[in-house]
């Protein structure tokens, strides 16, 4: 498949590491854009709910496809969630073409946008609500996992799948309050400061929408999820759309992904013709280095 280009691409909440990670329709979309800045809008890896003996080869290429853009010069800026939150003590940090950061101000073709996974306005996540906030999110990830071992029997006898539990996530009034109170309160602080926009993600629910008080306005843009919902943001000629996966436009995709180990052969090459050289002289570093592909997905 051809790439797209695009110059901003922004995804959030893919939960990585979940049985609830839809990684293999992620991993079509992102290769199937070309984006000039790449947004990791936080809840990447699911850090909360990290079992080292479940990461499939799936989601490890999906984590390949990232380092694949930032390494062929694609800026990526993760902004950290609540579900990756661990990685709040190295904000700031960066590494070639990767910044770790809490949010980021987006200057686009002389508009603004505030960019924050949203849930520092959210009280339901600190603590002791993030302990219950823990379980739930694990209720709902094996919910999604049991869903759709349903949808794939009711397709078998030609039945039309359900949804349980996204109706379940979204038919809990008390929740969807907290999610109205934070994002309204983002919104507001936004209009304040006078941003054009303030993108987040967090609440799974996909949206752009202008909001109005009585000290002006501002576009909320969300980017949905990659567990149920499957969308993100795309920022192309001036203007902002929300990306919706649809099965249909990926026709050539093979089920099953399969990541190969380093062989002992490819491992001794690599060791005996170095891809990085440093230079000590007259007391400056410099150093240069060859850019390499990482190794790619074969499809099985």
């Amino acid at each position: 498949m051809e790439r797209r280009d695009v110059d901003i691409a922004i995804i959030s909440d893919t939960h990585l590491g979940t049985f609830g990670a839809s990684a293999k329709e992620l991993l079509n979309y992102l290769r199937s854009i070309q984006p000039k800045l790449l947004i990791l809008n936080g809840d990447i890896v699911d850090i909360w709910q990290f079992n080292k003996y479940y990461f499939p080869d799936e989601h490890t290429a999906v984590l390949q496809e990232i380092l694949n853009f930032a390494n062929n010069g694609v800026p990526t800026y993760h902004t950290t969630g609540n579900h990756d939150d661990l990685l709040r003590q190295y904000t700031e940090f960066s590494f070639a073409n990767i910044h770790l950061v809490d949010s980021l101000l987006l200057n686009v073709d002389g508009k603004t946008a505030w960019v924050f996974h949203g849930d520092a306005f959210d009280h339901s996540v600190g603590g002791l609500a993030k302990s219950v906030a823990r379980f739930a999110g694990r209720l709902y990830d094996y919910s999604i996992f049991l869903n759709r071992q349903l949808n794939k029997l009711l397709r078998r006898i030609g039945l039309k799948p359900v949804f349980i539990s996204k109706k379940l996530k979204d038919s809990v009034k008390s929740a969807v309050k907290k999610m109205d109170d934070f994002e309204q309160k983002g919104i507001d602080i936004a209009i304040e400061k006078g941003y054009d926009y303030v993108i987040c993600g967090h609440v799974h629910r996909p949206t752009i929408k202008k909001h109005s008080n009585e000290n002006g306005s501002t576009i909320y843009l969300n980017s949905g999820d990659w567990l149920e919902n499957l969308t993100g943001l795309e920022y192309s000629n001036g203007k902002w759309v929300l990306y919706r996966y649809k099965e249909e436009d990926y026709p050539d995709t093979k089920e099953e992904i399969v990541i190969e180990d380093i062989s002992a052969d490819e491992l001794a090459d690599r060791t005996l013709n170095p891809s990085v050289v440093v230079t000590l002289e007259n007391g400056k570093v410099t150093s240069t280095k060859k850019v390499v592909e990482l190794k790619p997905t074969r499809y099985a």
